[in-house]
């Protein structure tokens, strides 16, 4: 293939597949507050944290890593704020003692912190500003976790970045991306440029995955699949994927590797084609290749919709992970598209409510919708064009799909939103 495409989609992967220690959107929360102290230089006697309304969906529920079981905005920032590592950027968390953790309530307790939203048009932003003394600093994240375009101490810009207050476009390597260049792609990559990410991939989000199947998290929706419907590898696929989610949401401390900014869509993505994978006893190669197209794809899908929107994401994970499994069955671009639009079919509008415990629940969902769309290929079944959002070809439904998932649906966020800060 081209050579400016192969390494846009190394580029791709590697921008994408970083690890991440618990739920990414209040560990961004947690990386502001790290660089806000680092640019003030000390801690804060006053902090002013403003965010976006799905900023406040994905915080409110679930444990932040590292804090004694501590939920919400307030411990997030003040995690970052205390005993946050700016430099380790997701895993900003990843170092705290026992006794930096127990120091939270005081923290809390001294400091004149107040929480308010954001007025920006994008739905991912973060601005935080601090102050001890005649000290100030300021730090604004906008468009995806690690986007800092602003970073100041007393009025004088360290970081100054060009943004928009609107949704920020995909970078332009994400356009070309499309499911037959995936293919092509995942055919003829060499391994050793994608190894070294897709083993950590592999590690990291099986040993999550473990974890949730071996200690109560959550809902525990990965046991309960196992427990009630068997050890069919089918069940299996949707069960570590989902314990993985039990684990992540719900307070557990190992990191896992991110696709499109998210964790669950990272484990969504992989943990159901290594299941396959160990099944079948493939290669390691081909584990690999089959990783390729499951990783790409989600991101392709995911990137017409936006970092955060009232779809849920696990739904283009479960889409990517089918096209993984495809491949390892020995499935080129017409299966793989197939898979696509029949998994869009079936799963297109579940709503993301917000990262907590029902989430892993949402990832079996998806994982199932891959599988079925995979199945119905092979069974010789499809939806076509016409058959509600489906249109002729598969660039045609993702860019259909993207449109009702951004446009469409964001009223239905506002509505979410409006919800959650209710109960």
């Amino acid at each position: 293939m081209e050579k400016d495409i192969y390494q846009s989609y190394l580029d791709i992967l590697r921008e994408e597949l970083v690890p991440a220690m618990g739920c990414t959107e209040p560990i961004a929360v947690a990386y502001a507050g790290a660089l806000a102290r680092e640019a003030l230089g000390k801690l804060p006697e006053k902090v002013c944290l403003t965010v976006s309304g799905n900023i406040v969906k994905n915080v409110k529920s679930v444990i932040v890593p590292h804090t004694g079981g501590r939920r919400g905005l307030r411990t997030a920032v003040a995690a970052g704020i205390v005993y946050g590592n700016a430099a380790r950027e997701l895993e900003v968390l990843a170092d705290a003692s026992e006794e930096e953790i127990a120091g939270l309530d005081d923290f809390l307790a001294k400091t004149d912190l107040s929480v308010g939203e954001s007025d920006a048009k994008n739905p991912f932003d973060i601005r935080i500003r601090v102050a001890a003394g005649a000290d100030s600093a300021f730090v604004r994240i906008i468009g995806h976790h690690t986007n800092v375009v602003i970073v100041e101490k007393n009025g004088e810009r360290r970081v100054d970045k060009p943004f928009r207050d609107e949704a920020v476009s995909p970078a332009a390597n994400r356009e070309l991306l499309n499911v037959a260049d995936i293919v092509r792609f995942a055919d003829e990559v060499a391994v050793g440029d994608v190894e070294a990410l897709l083993k950590r991939q592999i590690e990291l989000n099986m040993a999550i995955a473990s974890e949730g199947l071996r200690h109560p998290y959550g809902a525990d929706i990965g046991k309960i699949l196992l427990k009630s419907y068997g050890d069919s590898v089918q069940n299996r696929a949707k069960a570590w994927a989902a314990a993985g989610s039990d684990a992540r949401m719900n307070g557990c401390e190992l990191p896992v590797v991110i696709n499109s900014g998210s964790g669950n869509q990272g484990m969504t993505a992989s943990v159901p084609v290594i299941v396959y994978a160990k099944e079948l006893g493939v290669s390691e190669e081909l584990l690999y290749r089959a990783l390729v197209v499951s990783n790409l794809i989600t991101i392709h899908l995911k990137t017409g919709i936006g970092s955060l929107s009232a779809y849920c994401g696990a739904t283009s994970a479960g889409a990517g992970a089918g096209a993984g499994i495809c491949y390892l069955y020995g499935g080129k671009y017409d299966e793989i598209a197939h898979t696509v639009v029949n998994a869009l079919a079936i799963n297109s509008g579940m709503i993301c409510d917000g990262a907590k415990a029902s989430c892993a629940a949402k990832i079996a969902s998806a994982v199932e919708a891959g599988l079925l769309g995979w199945q119905m290929y092979r069974n010789a079944s499809e939806f076509v064009g016409g058959d509600g959002i489906v249109v002729k070809g598969v660039e045609n439904t993702i860019r259909a799909v993207s449109q009702v998932a951004r446009e469409g649906m964001r009223s239905t966020d506002d509505e979410i939103i409006r919800l959650m800060m209710k109960t």
